[in-house]
């Protein structure tokens, strides 16, 4: 990338300082410093050798500020605080409120900083500004601070500052962070309900099937031999002897099934197919599709909105999917775009995006409209996907009490069974 060599006025002592900013062309180059709060006295463009120079004097930072004063070399302050999701997206709006009011950026994160209250948060965001101050820009600053910034939220707040919208990409980043808090929301409390009555029906089956069934079959072993009892019954026997003798051993088997899925999920091979498998599963393969899908069409329209490259986005946008075939298209996607085709055709051949999705990036590729077409069609599958989850949590106890309407019918047949045999032997 371009570097530019700039002077400005010094705060620290008299005179004017000068320090080097990469950037893709000096227009850019001015507006990164103005979200800095930095008003350039000069800017210049310099070579490739002076601008690795002065980044080797300086540690390697993109933005290398050479300031008289030495707190500029200053190491970088070690980051022991978390910020959560819900925090990441408040100090985001924040931040992009404040930048849309006028204030400097460092002034911007100074006054967050203060408001904060809890120590966790009030770190993270005081060692972003201490990257700030020395010299880096603030999406390199939230990408050394690491957690919670992932790589979309850092491409975002670059792609801001490149192209001089910060404020207004830092509210997109924002929006699109809280409507994913919102669907991890949805999710969690859609499964809470489902697994509650899971947890009952089993707990009830066990104890009927495994405690009180077989001490009232039992009652009955002494007038009836073990080939005269019924069928039902000596299952329901056999299974109560097996949880009260080897119980230790069915937990021994379900460790290891839960450690064998583990390894296959970080198998990449294994993972694909159960991917694969998942999406082929009625009413859930629905409800996974249409939640990545809603993920994919958001984040990829919010990315290209910002002013990042197809190609750029469609490979950040990839991890937010999941699922390990619809990964695959997207690589196989991103090969078709880097050789000049477009982004609808190979997403159709693969089934497993909807066919209302290519029609809309196609139709946005012709139009020259993609970013517009794409954040509409994400609240068309974000309703969707609403949706999808209501039936997969109406279906779910249906099929619960189903299950357990049998297993209980089982169970009250293998005791009324040998009952009515004994009132035939005793009515003989």
């Amino acid at each position: 990338m371009p570097a530019f060599r700039y002077e400005h006025m010094s705060t620290g002592s008299a005179g004017n300082a000068s320090a080097v900013i990469e950037a893709p062309d000096r227009a850019a180059a001015v507006r990164l410093l103005r979200t800095r709060g930095i008003t350039p006295i000069k800017v210049e463009p310099i070579s490739d050798r002076e601008a690795k120079k002065s980044q080797a004097d300086s540690s390697s930072q993109l933005i290398i500020e050479s300031r008289p004063s030495s707190a500029a070399s200053e190491p970088a302050a070690p980051v022991r605080g978390k910020m959560s999701k819900s925090e990441l997206s408040t100090f985001v709006r924040e931040l992009a409120t404040a930048v849309q009011a006028g204030l400097p950026l460092v002034q911007a994160l100074k006054t967050i900083q203060r408001q904060i209250k809890a120590p966790g948060q009030k770190a993270v965001v005081g060692a972003i500004v201490h990257e700030v101050e020395h010299g880096k820009s603030l999406g390199d600053a939230c990408a050394k601070v690491g957690k919670p910034f992932g790589e979309l939220t850092v491409s975002l707040i670059r792609a801001g500052e490149v192209s001089g919208r910060l404020g207004e990409i830092l509210e997109q980043t924002a929006n699109l962070l809280d409507r994913e808090i919102k669907l991890r929301r949805a999710l969690v409390n859609g499964s809470i309900y489902p697994a509650i009555l899971f947890v009952l029906i089993a707990s009830a089956i066990g104890v009927i099937a495994g405690y009180i069934v077989p001490r009232i079959i039992r009652g009955m072993q002494g007038k009836l031999s073990e080939s005269q009892l019924p069928f039902p019954t000596r299952v329901v026997l056999g299974v109560g002897d097996l949880f009260a003798g080897y119980w230790w051993l069915i937990a021994i088997v379900i460790f290891l099934v839960v450690f064998a899925i583990r390894q296959a999920y970080r198998t990449p091979s294994s993972r694909l197919s159960i991917d694969r498998g998942l999406l082929k599963v009625p009413v859930v393969g629905l409800v996974l599709r249409d939640i990545a899908v809603a993920r994919f069409t958001r984040t990829l329209g919010t990315l290209v909105n910002a002013g990042l490259p197809a190609l750029t986005a469609l490979r950040i946008t990839k991890s937010t999917l999941v699922n390990k075939a619809m990964e695959g298209v997207v690589e196989e996607v991103c090969e078709q775009v880097s050789s000049g085709k477009t982004i609808a055709e190979p997403m159709e051949r693969s089934g497993y995006f909807p066919s209302l999705l290519t029609q809309i990036i196609g139709l946005g590729e012709k139009s020259g409209r993609l970013p517009q077409m794409l954040l509409q069609a994400a609240g068309v599958f974000e309703d969707r996907t609403e949706n999808s989850m209501k039936l997969l949590t109406s279906l779910f106890p249906i099929v619960m009490v189903l299950i357990a309407s049998v297993v209980v019918a089982f169970v009250m047949t293998a005791v009324l069974l040998p009952i009515m045999q004994l009132q035939d032997l005793a009515g003989t």
